[in-house]
């Protein structure tokens, strides 16, 4: 884990803001500095009237051990992502104002509502389990010869309706779904290794914490696998994936920042509405699909906001 800073700066004339960020995302990623950047805009300036604590966990017993950390350094807001994390938070404090982003808010626990979440928690849900669907059918479209579709799930968090769905939905263009599960780093090689074992010709990496933490390690073994993948940011297209479908990371860690803006302005977790994202973007990386010998179809093309070349 890689802590940020616990350590209290010098205090300036007028208040000093301090926010807490436990997140899988490093401080010199583009997420990250986008992030501060927005913060930035908004009048809050690490150096001058704010304080950042936190740290960069990447496991779930490292976030376990972030939080009495957090707690103590008694942060104005909270921001943080993924639902185990999120969860040991919201055991932690009901008095602290948290924003998270997880893949369902509601389903998760978090919130009451979208519209009225109540408590001290709000933030962004990703409506992830829509669309984990809607990359499944981007990826059957993109090999459409591929009879039988990998599913990579984060053991953690992945539930069995949402993979019965999945199962459903592809049995209705006539493949066949391989579910292969990993709960960490070390087990991501290996369910790949079996997914290709198996016959799988394409994979939906789903939506996670710990697979996007992990992606740079998926890519390179879909690619030596030659398994055509579609991942949950279009940003990871960029990155070397094949297909990236869904908000961009980016842009959604900017509207994170405006939201704790918010709350450290002094509005209320609880009267701020859930965020969901609207619009989504399908990246293509033919770099990728070339490594693979792999041909995307040109309908495909034709319907992406980005085609990396």
């Amino acid at each position: 884990m890689s802590a940020w800073s616990f350590a209290a700066r010098a205090q300036e004339p007028d208040r000093i803001y301090r926010i807490a960020l436990v997140l899988p995302v490093g401080r010199d990623e583009p997420a990250s500095l986008a992030f501060l950047d927005e913060l930035r805009i908004q009048g809050f300036i690490e150096s001058k009237n704010l304080v950042i604590v936190g740290g960069t966990p990447t496991s779930n017993e490292q976030a376990a051990a972030v939080v009495p950390l957090v707690l103590q350094a008694a942060p104005d807001a909270i921001m943080t992502g993924g639902d185990f994390i999120a969860r040991a938070f919201q055991k932690a404090t009901q008095s602290i104002p948290i924003v998270v982003m997880t893949e369902d808010m509601v389903a998760g626990g978090f919130v009451a509502s979208l519209a009225r979440p109540g408590g001290n928690i709000t933030g962004i849900s990703l409506m992830s389990p829509d669309l984990d669907g809607k990359r499944q059918d981007i990826l059957i479209e993109a090999a459409p010869s591929a009879r039988r579709i990998a599913v990579l799930a984060d053991s953690n968090v992945a539930t069995l309706e949402h993979l019965k769905f999945l199962d459903e939905s592809a049995q209705k263009h006539g493949k066949e779904l391989l579910v292969v599960r990993a709960a960490n780093a070390n087990e991501l090689v290996p369910a790949l290794n079996s997914a290709s074992a198996q016959g799988a010709a394409a994979l939906n990496v789903l939506s996670s914490p710990m697979l996007h933490l992990n992606r740079r390690l998926i890519i390179e073994r879909a690619t030596e696998l030659r398994l055509p993948s579609i991942y949950q940011w279009p940003e990871t297209a960029d990155e070397g994936g094949l297909l990236g479908y869904g908000p961009s990371f980016i842009e959604i860690f900017r509207e994170r920042a405006r939201m704790v803006a918010k709350v450290l302005r002094g509005a209320k977790p609880g009267d701020l509405p859930v965020e969901q994202p609207t619009k989504f973007e399908l990246v293509i990386n033919l770099k990728t699909a070339k490594a693979l010998g792999f041909s995307v179809p040109p309908s495909l093309l034709a319907r992406a906001d980005e085609v990396i070349e």
